[in-house]
């Protein structure tokens, strides 16, 4: 499962693994400008994380982490987003692992300062997502750009072996991997 977390939208997905191949479950997000008092956007989060996590039963969550800004008051609302999206999967002992925008952005696109419009692009291209299936809001891109960042950094996804000799011996020693 991965994450991106708001107080205004919240992005997420979920990918299914076999082997080494993944491929999209669900990706959405839950709006929450509606709501004024902060406490019930935070309440509002915890409660559709644990909704999703007792649907989905996922394995691992993967969340973005907080960015440095300029506006401490939003770091600190986004922060606390995020702090109760893992509460949620800590309270059903789902291991969590941060990932920071850039590093997501790389794992998906090669460079960490893509813009959200190509790490959506390459995440299409990857999952072979319809353009009918693609989201309105970026933000559900974003929480599925987090889910297949963590996929990627493990050892179930792309695990380069230092023998394979670098991107090309990786792909001659992995056909099925190209499409």
């Amino acid at each position: 499962m991965g994450i991106d977390p708001g107080t205004t939208i919240m992005g997420y997905a979920f990918i299914k693994v076999e082997g080494k191949a993944m491929s999209l479950m669900l990706m959405g997000v839950l709006h929450l400008e509606k709501l004024g008092d902060h406490a019930l956007k935070l309440e509002r989060i915890f409660e559709r994380t644990s909704q999703l996590i007792d649907e989905y039963h996922p394995d691992e969550l993967a969340v973005e982490a907080p960015f440095f800004g300029k506006n401490v008051q939003s770091m600190l609302k986004l922060g606390r987003a995020q702090g109760v999206a893992i509460a949620a999967a800590l309270s059903r002992k789902i291991p969590i692992t941060e990932y920071a925008p850039r590093k997501i952005k790389q794992s998906i696109t090669g460079k960490g300062s893509a813009s959200k419009e190509q790490v959506a692009a390459m995440l299409q291209r990857l999952l072979t997502i319809p353009d009918k299936d693609m989201p309105a809001k970026m933000d559900a891109t974003d929480g599925l750009a987090a889910a297949v960042c963590h996929f990627y950094q493990t050892s179930s996804g792309l695990n380069i072996p230092k023998t394979a000799g670098g991107w090309k011996g990786f792909l001659r020693e992995n056909p099925d991997r190209i499409k």
